[in-house]
């Protein structure tokens, strides 16, 4: 990828590797934090490479997060031993006494490594900048890329599952005002970005911490009456947060037709103990009502395997509701024991090997489900963002590649599907 500088960045400015894992939320402050550095002078990469300096956001939601944020870390210094690296985000949230230790990184604000930065007069700039655009204080974020730009409308969450230990890292839920992420998405517009996705840590949630009657339905309601968005996607939704009002909102074209419903488990003993606010019918419910809201929705979800306590029934119970539902994608985790959660005092008594079998199992499954998918669309016409020159996404959230001898990047197209594999739909423009 590119760099993705400011106009007004000048040869010499120094170049910041911004480098992010795991969720859209986490993508979206990253992006916040890159647009910040371009507009003082910086250049900014979202990959690892050589560079002045490094900020890494990080996830903590899996011991296998854990992991990938120190491995990271390590390809970081290994690219570019004397520059200064910040990481940032969950990992180190609640690893912060373990990163202090490390001499050789900043742990924290954005504005600690970049003290640093060997170019000084564009650093002094971009200190000021960024003080104040930590997780604490962000009002929004997006992006320089004239595609799709990620806004956040909230964080935190005050559901507290058992096994998440994202309350702990994200604090309790904080809505950030309708107005100000009308103006920033309409920001983003002008631009010449043509999809804004709202994104959060309980996106679903949005506004139950306010007294002003704000709801994830007026927000949509004001996105569309207040700005020019040619698409607007609001995808991360849990089944309690469903609303007549809601559903209303995907009358209107401009929203994508995609809807991640996280279901963890499809046994009802099992989302007891998992402090889910649903019951595995409630969840066919949801479902069903999205279908029948928006025709020809894309359903996406996650489950966790070996949750303590998790029978050979309670995994049938989740293979069925897969099969029933038939998910256009499955993201699936093998149940990792997080510290500062209530199930991280249950016993772990599903064995290593048998999460790992049944993690295989529901992701054959779920890759089944998605071929079929897949196949499904051919022949049908889809709208597609283009992200590059030949390949982008549908409303529905999938991959499409044509052939085309012109630069497609950031338009909106009409493409035929002729075919389906592996990585995505295949298609024409029409």
């Amino acid at each position: 990828m590119e760099r993705n500088a400011a106009p007004q960045a000048k040869p010499d400015a120094p170049l910041v590797a911004t480098l992010t894992l795991g969720c859209k939320l986490n993508q979206a402050e990253t992006q916040q934090a890159a647009r910040v550095l371009q507009q003082h002078g910086c250049v900014t990469v979202d990959r690892p490479t050589h560079a002045d300096a490094f900020l890494i956001n990080t996830c903590t939601i899996t011991h296998v997060a854990d992991r990938k944020a120190r491995r990271l870390i390590r390809l970081a210094r290994k690219l570019s031993p004397d520059a200064p690296i910040v990481v940032t985000g969950c990992y180190a949230e609640r690893a912060g006494d373990e990163l202090s230790q490390d001499d050789e990184l900043a742990h924290g604000q954005p504005i600690q490594v970049l003290s640093n930065v060997r170019k000084q007069e564009a650093a002094g700039a971009v200190l000021t900048a960024l003080n104040g655009t930590s997780r604490s204080t962000t009002q929004h974020a997006s992006s320089m890329v004239r595609t799709r730009a990620f806004i956040k409308i909230q964080e935190g969450c005050d559901d507290v599952c058992a096994f998440c230990i994202v309350p702990h890292v994200r604090g309790r839920e904080r809505a950030i005002p309708i107005d100000r992420i009308v103006a920033a998405a309409q920001e983003r517009v002008t631009e010449g970005v043509q999809e804004i996705v709202l994104t959060g840590t309980q996106p679903g949630a949005y506004g139950r911490d306010r007294s002003d009657g704000s709801s994830a339905a007026r927000l949509i309601q004001a996105l569309l009456a207040q700005t020019d968005a040619p698409r607007i996607r609001y995808s991360s939704i849990q089944p309690q947060d469903i609303t007549p009002e809601l559903l209303a909102c995907w009358d209107d074209s401009r929203m994508c037709r995609h809807v991640h419903l996280a279901l963890q488990s499809g046994s009802d003993a099992v989302l007891a103990r998992m402090r889910r606010r649903y019951s595995s019918a409630e969840f066919r419910e949801a479902v069903g009502a999205f279908r029948a809201a928006a025709p020809g929705i894309s359903v996406t979800t996650d489950i966790i395997a070996g949750f303590p306590g998790e029978s050979e029934d309670d995994h049938q119970a989740t293979l069925s509701l897969m099969r029933e539902v038939q998910f256009t994608d499955v993201h699936v985790f093998p149940y990792s024991s997080r510290p500062r959660t209530s199930a991280a005092l249950l016993d772990d008594d599903v064995h290593p090997e048998l999460k790992r079998s049944r993690s295989a199992e529901l992701r054959a499954i779920g890759a089944s489900h998605r071929f079929e998918a897949l196949e499904a669309e051919i022949g049908s016409l889809h709208t597609v963002l283009f992200e590059n020159r030949s390949s982008g996404l549908t409303d529905t959230y999938l991959s499409v590649r044509v052939e085309s001898d012109a630069d497609l990047s950031n338009q909106i197209r009409s493409v035929r599907v002729t075919a389906a594999d592996a990585s995505g739909l295949v298609g024409e423009l029409a």
